[in-house]
């Protein structure tokens, strides 16, 4: 008969293995779970097989798993046969290594404490591995990354090693890709089919996307003036006013609708964004509220509207000149402290490498570094990112001003690089820029032309790799820079909100 016994245990005094570890635990959680297969469904979001100490206990564990997952019975009978021919469980007993466990068996109810115990142990074990990696980076004279860029890559791993249970990625079968997938169509059909991803609070913009997707890294660009950052702003504060929490069974907690924003403003200041904002929902125009040109009736608006949005979950970098390492970092600190569920940076052309390119690299290079490192910083928070950019001014020189993806400035990185490209465009602003001389024929056309296009802008969706490409049309609101939804009578919506 084996015996279980704590001596293997990393904090037993007579274990000369000093790793992180408590073989016992893993064979207590082992044993209850052989014992009673609904503990499966208790522990099953704490530990995986990965974590276990014991090669031979993380085969055993993976295998019940799996049986258990495809609705069969895992117990030591079951799994006899499974391991009759491995060589490592006989040289620790056998199949009656298995008999022992279930006979030695705790409670379920402790099941939970022990994987816990078991998870902790692994993180150690991890923390200790990348600790070294730290040190061998840093004191590795042949290594051309300077200081801080070490930092950040070793802030990125930490962030994983306590998001996700590891420091690297690596495969992941097709069977828990496919169970993420089904998670994200149970979601669009819980809303009738309608999202997967995060709402902008634009329905024909939603339609055509079906949300902000997790992961996504989403491109919206525009001539200056064309309102990017105005689109960007009521995307981030609808998302941030809709957030509601919920909290899941293992007391983390998740957006169940909107989310928590991030907003890296390179460009405006994080007073002039609110400006913004307070403008959109009190309806006040933004350069009255700046000159303090309003009335008692106005400012009773604004102070109400203050009121509702400042508890809001909408965050706001205005740091100019920052890398993107720096943003990478500073958006991890935000998801550990805070929660983040969608990144917005205005703009990407206002960010940095990080480190000095060649000379002959030039600013294509150096883009082409931002694009990846928003993208893979998309992948890692699992989380969308909206980035504007700006475009070239080959735009203003050709007859239909309508923005494509070639107007990209260093087009080709952004282009790659994003799941979504969007082009924010305003045939108004270019049509009053062209008025003919007053009381000619030309002029009455270019005036009904005007009545035609006032108040109306387009979204051009010039790629999305997982839907269709076309064009949506919003209202524009130029007094209070707010977008809003465009419905069928040519009736304007005050906005999503």
């Amino acid at each position: 008969m084996v015996t279980i016994t704590d001596s293997s245990d990393f904090l037993s005094p007579e274990n000369t293995d000093t790793t992180p570890h408590s073989i016992s635990a893993e064979q207590a959680l082992l044993g209850a779970l052989l014992y009673d297969n609904e503990v499966y469904h208790r522990i099953s979001n704490i530990v995986k097989d990965e974590h276990f100490y014991n090669p031979v206990h993380k085969r055993i564990f993976e295998t019940a798993a799996r049986l258990i997952e495809s609705g069969k019975l895992a117990d030591a009978i079951v799994l006899k046969n499974r391991f009759s021919q491995d060589e490592t469980l006989v040289d620790i007993g056998g199949e009656q290594y298995l008999a022992e466990l279930l006979l030695a068996a705790p409670s379920g109810a402790t099941a939970v404490e022990y994987a816990k115990m078991i998870f902790d142990l692994a993180m150690r074990r991890e923390l200790i591995r990348l600790g070294g990696d730290i040190s061998s980076e840093a004191s590795n004279p042949e290594n051309e990354q300077d200081a801080l860029d070490q930092i950040s890559e070793a802030e990125g791993k930490l962030f994983n090693l306590a998001e996700i249970g590891s420091v690297q990625g690596g495969f992941e079968s097709f069977k828990d890709a496919m169970i993420k997938s089904i998670d994200m169509a149970s979601a669009a059909y819980a809303r009738d089919g309608g999202l997967s991803g995060i709402s902008s609070g634009l329905i024909d913009l939603d339609r055509q996307l079906g949300g902000m997707h997790r992961s996504d890294l989403i491109i919206l660009a525009g001539r200056p003036s064309m309102g990017k950052t105005s689109l960007a702003t009521n995307i981030a504060f609808h998302i941030a006013k809709k957030f509601k929490e919920e909290i899941t069974e293992t007391g983390v907690s998740k957006a169940a609708d909107g989310g928590r924003v991030g907003f890296f403003s390179l460009e405006m200041s994080s007073e002039q964004l609110a400006t913004r904002i307070l403008a959109e929902q009190s309806s006040v125009p933004s350069h009255k509220i700046r000159r303090g040109d309003i009335n008692a009736t106005e400012y009773e608006h604004i102070r109400d509207s203050a009121d509702d949005i400042s508890n809001i979950p909408l965050h706001i970098d205005d740091t100019g000149g920052i890398s993107i390492g720096q943003l990478a970092a500073r958006a991890r600190r935000l998801k550990r402290n805070a929660g983040l569920d969608i990144i917005v940076v205005d703009y990407l052309q206002l960010l940095t490498g990080g480190k000095a390119l060649k000379s002959s690299d030039g600013r294509v290079q150096e883009v082409s570094t931002i694009t990846m490192g928003l993208k893979a910083l998309a992948k890692e928070l699992d989380i969308p990112v909206l980035a504007l950019a700006q475009l070239s001014r080959q735009v203003e020189q050709r007859d239909d001003k309508r923005p494509q993806l070639s107007d990209l400035r260093e087009s080709g990185s952004i282009e790659q690089d994003a799941d979504v490209v969007m082009f924010v465009f305003r045939e108004e602003y270019y049509k009053a820029r062209s008025e003919p001389a007053e009381g000619t024929p030309e002029h009455g056309v270019w005036q009904e032309e005007m009545e035609r296009l006032h108040g109306k802008a387009e979204v051009i969706v010039g790629k999305q790799r997982h839907g269709p490409i076309g064009t949506v049309k919003l209202s524009f609101n130029a007094n209070i820079t707010k977008f809003g939804n465009l419905v069928a009578d040519d009736r304007y919506d005050n906005g999503p909100y």
